[in-house]
């Protein structure tokens, strides 16, 4: 039973969405934990993003959204830890 139905998800733009969305959630957490956790998590989400985002226009644009949402939380992440979150609050 074959089917010629297409999936319209995109497995690695969705893993880049929650990566990035527990680094932003993670990043406030003082003493140097959150600029770890948040900090690692968010370059993951980076990664996995920029995969996610070949992929997406691969096949026509379909499944980039995740990856949209992935990006501003990345920034999110980043400019909290740029202006000091994540060692002392």
């Amino acid at each position: 039973m074959s089917s010629s139905i297409e999936r319209q998800s995109n497995p690695t733009a969705w893993a880049a969405f929650w990566f990035a969305l527990a680094g932003l959630v993670l990043m406030p957490i003082p003493l140097f934990i959150g600029l770890i956790l948040g900090g690692a998590l968010s370059i993951v989400a980076a990664i996995l993003a920029v995969i996610g985002l070949l992929k997406g226009l691969a096949r026509g644009g379909k499944g980039i959204a995740p990856v949209v949402f992935a990006a501003i939380f990345i920034a999110l992440t980043w400019g909290g830890i740029s202006v000091g979150g994540g060692t002392v609050w």
